[in-house]
């Protein structure tokens, strides 16, 4: 009598998580769907590259036709799965990705193509050497809920334009919105094994993490992020890593107040603080301190909290419960340590049990784990501090470093002390859109990661360099061959002097030294 196997399938669900509602469940890739996709990837990669730079921008700019007339309704799918008010999903989700599509159209055949190298060596002028940038081949993508379409959107663009093939893995959390994406990019033009979507779990991200990639990019958490870098460097795997942060702005005595405190409600709170570069740390000069909690307080406390499919909605709900309650207990521990709740400070369970209310606590120090460690809610800590060196200090006392903002009416001050901050970007009185500025790199420093997305130093992480180097003299024998004979020492050092000695003198008696005509470096 035959006995069948019932082996369980891992199931994941796409949650809305303004009411809880199951947008719907899939099955999760398991270790041997996720490799034959690395497989069908790397086979159909080498065609990809092939095709010329060229043809994949124009596939790239195809892309960007269908994202623009379908904007509103991928805004929409993101606020559904993702929470977001569809304001916030247009602007810090489908404008970004049109403008890094943008960027790469635009630069992309620039910055990819081939580069000659010159030479300063006098030994190596008859060279001639070139700098070629190849796809690495399959980049595996691991990417986090909390910006579903613009993160792993950016990335792929980025690695896609360069010749490779991408396998994403979306969090499972968001996994919609990547299969959204995968829709766009295919009827773009982009072949179906060129482009794949694994949706799973942890198990099926790790099963990516041990295939036959080439490269991985993930963004998540530190703790996670430290895993992944153990896991690659036994397979000496090349990763980009962006871990999060705990992004300080430092108000200083001369900034304007209705500014800074606009500013920093907005970035503490877009997204619900659920965004790597929320502001986590205020630190405000002495003199400004109690006029800023106090425009900060009313400012907060006028904040919309809503379902983000509802146009009037500012702050919509976090992602799940369990990331609330990590906020409320950072919370918790600070007012126990003597922190002021000026606004918010509790959930609103008329809404759902996802929604909390937008805080802002006063007196807060460093002893708090709300100053310690990644809250990523809607949450203002702020502090204050006496004198510029001092909000130095407070700034770089941390194990993040992903990015900080400086609030002055003194662009040179502001500047000034932007140098000093230990962080991957740091803007003077703007915060978070560094993100949307599609030139730019974004990186951090410390434990926010390594390697860097965006822009030319992003695009330059999706390729290997290869340096190609050719002789003009192929017929020639090179001096520096065997056999050496009993001058060639000599003559080296007369040609070494020849070259970087300080002095003309000293030059000619390289020179001469060199040929054999100076026996003695005595003149």
């Amino acid at each position: 009598m035959a006995t069948e196997l019932h082996v369980a399938v891992r199931k994941v669900a796409s949650l809305n998580p303004a009411t809880g509602e199951i947008l719907r469940e899939l099955e999760c890739a398991v270790e041997g769907e996720v490799q034959a996709a690395v497989a069908r990837a790397r086979a159909a990669q080498v065609a990809w590259a092939e095709v010329g730079v060229r043809r994949r921008i124009a596939v790239l700019r195809e892309f960007q036709r269908r994202l623009h007339e379908k904007k509103s309704e991928i805004a929409q799918a993101i606020t559904l799965e993702a929470g977001k008010p569809v304001a916030e999903a247009l602007t810090t989700e489908v404008l970004v990705v049109l403008d890094a599509a943008r960027f790469l159209i635009d630069n992309a055949h620039r910055l990819l193509r081939d580069e000659a190298l010159p030479h300063g060596n006098l030994a190596t002028k008859l060279k001639s050497g070139r700098l070629l940038r190849e796809p690495y081949g399959v980049v595996g993508i691991i990417s986090p809920w909390n910006y579903p379409f613009s993160i792993p959107a950016t990335e792929a663009l980025a690695a896609l334009v360069a010749g490779n093939a991408v396998v994403l893995k979306p969090s499972e959390f968001t996994s919609l919105v990547a299969l959204e994406l995968r829709s766009l990019l295919q009827a773009a033009g982009v072949p179906q094994d060129i482009f794949q979507v694994v949706v799973g779990d942890g198990a099926t991200g790790a099963a990516l993490i041990h295939s036959q990639i080439d490269k991985l990019i993930f963004t998540g958490s530190v703790a996670t992020g430290k895993r992944i870098a153990a896991a690659a460097s036994e397979q000496l795997l090349p990763v980009v890593l962006e871990l999060g942060g705990k992004d300080p702005m430092l108000v200083l005595n001369d900034a304007d107040v209705d500014v800074a405190s606009s500013a920093a409600v907005w970035g503490a709170f877009v997204n619900a603080g659920q965004a790597c570069l929320s502001v986590e740390r205020c630190y405000v000069q002495r003199s400004l301190y109690e006029s800023f909690l106090k425009a900060c307080a009313e400012k907060t406390k006028k904040l919309r909290v809503g379902r983000g499919l509802d146009r009037a909605t500012d702050v919509g709900p976090m992602i799940h419960e369990r990331q609330l309650r990590i906020v409320e207990s950072h919370v918790e521990d600070a007012v126990a340590r003597g922190a002021r709740v000026l606004a918010g400070g509790s959930r609103l369970p008329e809404l759902g049990k996802n929604f909390y209310k937008p805080t802002v606590l006063a007196d807060v120090t460093h002893e708090m784990r709300i100053m310690r460690e990644e809250t990523f809610g809607p949450v203002l800590p702020v502090m204050a501090f006496d004198h510029d060196e001092e909000a130095v200090r407070l700034a770089n006392d941390s194990e993040y470093g992903l990015a900080a903002s400086v609030w002055t009416r003194d662009r040179e001050r502001g500047e000034r002390l932007a140098r000093r901050i230990q962080a991957g970007t740091v803007m003077v009185n703007d915060v978070v859109s560094c993100f949307g500025i599609s030139e730019a790199p974004h990186a951090g420093v410390k434990s926010s990661g390594v390697g860097r997305t965006h822009g030319r130093f992003g695009l330059e992480e999706m390729v290997r360099l290869k340096y190609v180097d050719s002789d003009r003299t192929p017929g020639m024998k090179k001096v520096w061959w065997y056999e050496y004979g009993a001058n060639f020492a000599r003559q080296m050092e007369g040609f070494i002097d020849f070259q970087f000695a300080r002095g003309l003198v000293d030059r000619l008696r390289g020179a001469l030294l060199s040929t054999g005509v100076l026996r003695s470096k005595k003149l």
